[in-house]
């Protein structure tokens, strides 16, 4: 038996936006990116989390790290030394202004200049919707984690991405809405990719559109009770 099939975004797709790549698109919408994503989506995630060892945390590495706002959540959480890697460079502009970080790099989140085995903590914040595969982002994410490191990725639930119709998209300075290169990942396709690369699950936790959820985007009240974002804790093996 072969690979099962995996669901393509454009079965789902309701809003026909004109779609643009990664890194043109992000470059466009940096300069409003921190005024459209509200912290329910990931931040309120990492609080929840109760399997991150943060008295033990003393390097991270954010994969993705776009205008820094995990970088700077990880900074208030005591952690020391954080790099950042993002392909747009208008994203790590303003990273680098936050002054969370001790290295930016432009890379892909796959495939990054940074060291092997040095990490405690990888992150990676509302990424995995714009890769073709997941495998090459956890094993890059293995290779940095030192041993008995913690892996913690925060996504678009792919149930959101399915129900909604709705691709990753921000507002031009024309007010053109314009779509993000938009992947579907099962949470079966992490599990693989995560055991293949040698990750053990730690922890996960779903995100439902609450009351609260609905005072920030009450236009999703038809969605009221789907997960939107999930997280999910991976544990690097000591030995």
């Amino acid at each position: 038996m072969g690979e099962m099939a995996k669901p393509d975004f454009t079965a789902f797709d309701t809003r026909g936006y004109r779609t643009v790549d990664v890194r043109s698109g992000y470059g466009e919408w940096a300069a409003t990116y921190e005024g459209t994503v509200e912290d329910a989506m990931d931040i309120e995630l990492l609080e929840v989390l109760r399997e991150i060892p943060w008295p033990q945390i003393r390097r991270a590495a954010d994969l993705g790290c776009g205008t820094g706002r995990t970088g700077a959540y990880l900074l208030e959480r005591g952690v020391a030394s954080i790099d950042g890697v993002d392909l747009t460079p208008e994203m790590l502009a303003t990273a680098r202004a936050r002054g969370a970080y001790g290295r930016l790099e432009e890379a892909d989140v796959s495939d990054t200049p940074l060291d092997s085995g040095a990490y405690d903590l990888v992150t990676c914040c509302l990424v995995d919707e714009h890769l073709a595969e997941l495998g090459p982002l956890y094993a890059e994410a293995w290779r940095l984690a030192r041993p008995d490191g913690t892996f913690v990725l925060v996504g678009y639930h792919p149930h959101f991405i399915m129900a909604a119709g709705m691709p990753t998209h921000f507002d031009t300075a024309e007010g053109e809405p314009v779509a993000i290169e938009t992947h579907v990942h099962l949470l079966s396709e992490h599990v693989g990719a995560a055991l293949a690369a040698g990750w053990e699950l730690a922890e996960m936790r779903e995100r439902l559109i609450d009351d609260a959820w609905l005072a920030l985007k009450p236009k999703w009240e038809s969605l009221r009770d789907h997960p939107v974002t999930f997280a999910v804790v991976w544990r690097k093996a000591a030995g």
